[in-house]
């Protein structure tokens, strides 16, 4: 009923509120997050958002998410196309890659009865030798599949560096000064950039394009492990968390966190254009719509049913 509801949403709420309060540096916090939001690196997050305002002149709402766009262009998208060009030459190793395995488990089976291999001992040299050749195929192509996870170990604690910048210029441990500069630097609703949105329309907006960006990338995969469904149903749940954690930070942290997935997903937008990959010098996968943005519309009205 209403009045289940009613507290069941307050529980939300003062969960949430426990979980920015544990992350505040008012608190005499100590351990990691203390150490971490006084870092060289988080530093030098809060002198690049203030030469970036100063600079440009701009007030600073718009110098945050244009510090965002800025951080999103120049480091993360070059790596995002770098991805999408090592899974695309991995993609294409893989008819050779099934041809030279279906050769070797000939090889290894007429190996095994010569020596009279158990199935167990056949199955370790055919497994064996299959990374062995796999691991000189991707030696040789310059595409190891570890490669493809440097978009992460950089924009993972870029954005925690960032985030914890516009905390600390949020709560004062910045300078006061900042501090007076973010309670008058907002827009719109949110003219007090130190306290939460109480409208919940940044938070909002930031659960929705992160669902959207999930979404996208789910109905790219034509077939589907069951880790994947995991991992996607992971994130599906991440995107709906982060909507009351996010009212719960200072509006700086959530309009930041808004504006870098948004601009976040129209790269990944654009990584998908025939035209643009080809620039990144993407090579062409059996995969690759030329039609990408009407499949992915496509897609996802089937998916959800939006027209009968």
């Amino acid at each position: 009923d209403g009045t289940c509801l009613s507290a069941m949403w307050r529980l939300a709420r003062t969960g949430a509120a426990r979980l920015a309060a544990a992350a505040a540096p008012a608190a005499p916090l100590g351990g990691w997050y203390e150490w971490w939001s006084q870092s060289r690196p988080v530093h030098w997050a809060e002198g690049g958002l203030a030469a970036l305002q100063a600079s440009a002149g701009l007030p600073w709402w718009a110098a945050i998410a244009c510090g965002a766009a800025l951080l999103r262009t120049a480091v993360t998208l070059p790596l995002a196309a770098h991805q999408c060009r090592l899974l695309a030459q991995l993609e294409n190793l893989q008819p050779e890659i099934k041809n030279l395995a279906e050769r070797l488990r000939y090889e290894v089976s007429v190996r095994g009865k010569q020596l009279g291999w158990s199935e167990k001992v056949a199955r370790f040299h055919y497994k064996k030798n299959l990374r062995r050749i796999m691991t000189e195929l991707y030696v040789r192509d310059n595409c190891h599949p570890f490669k493809a996870t440097l978009l992460v170990w950089v924009q993972v604690p870029m954005w925690v560096c960032v985030s914890l910048a516009l905390r600390n210029c949020s709560v004062g441990a910045a300078g006061s000064e900042v501090q007076e500069q973010f309670s008058a630097g907002g827009a719109l609703w949110f003219t007090d950039l130190t306290a939460p949105d109480s409208t919940w329309i940044l938070p909002v907006s930031l659960g929705l394009v992160n669902l959207l960006i999930v979404e996208i990338f789910a109905v790219q995969k034509l077939k589907v492990s069951r880790f994947q469904k995991l991992v996607t149903n992971f994130f599906r749940v991440m995107s709906v968390v982060m909507i009351p954690v996010a009212a719960t930070v200072p509006s700086s942290m959530a309009l930041y966190w808004l504006s870098s997935s948004f601009v976040g997903l129209s790269h990944n937008l654009l990584l998908r254009s025939p035209a643009f990959r080809r620039l990144c010098w993407i090579p062409r996968t059996k995969s690759e719509s030329d039609t990408p943005y009407r499949d992915i519309l496509s897609a996802l009205t089937t998916k959800y049913s939006f027209k009968k």
